[in-house]
């Protein structure tokens, strides 16, 4: 169920991907170890294995999800015209999910720099 919400999540603009991904690889890492090689052999596979080995996000996908994230906020703020305590309530998840995102080093399969090491 979670590979499918996934692939749907590939073709869909506003549905996630990535977390249905990692959630599908850890099921099939505890049930089906066929099911979970077939997974990580997909396109996904390198940032999958990044995910678990290294707990890594590549610099591009970092990009792409604070850019979702900070256009999500922008949508909402404009659209809904939220009280100042509800602005704060949704935004502050929102940042702390950037910050945790922003956190996470690079792709080690693909040598992007750990932001620490420099």
């Amino acid at each position: 169920m979670m590979a499918g919400l996934g692939i749907i999540g590939a073709i869909l603009p506003l549905m996630p991907t990535t977390i249905f991904l990692i959630l599908a690889a850890w099921l099939f890492s505890r049930s089906s170890p066929r099911l979970e090689a077939y997974l990580m052999s997909s396109r996904f596979g390198g940032s999958l294995r990044d995910w678990r080995d290294f707990g890594a996000i590549s610099c591009k996908s970092k990009s792409l999800a604070l850019i979702g994230m900070s256009a999500g906020y922008a949508i909402f703020l404009v659209i809904s015209k939220p009280s100042v305590p509800l602005a704060v309530a949704v935004g502050a998840p929102i940042l702390a999910c950037a910050a945790y995102v922003a956190s996470r080093r690079g792709s080690a399969s693909r040598n992007e720099p750990d932001e620490s090491d420099g």
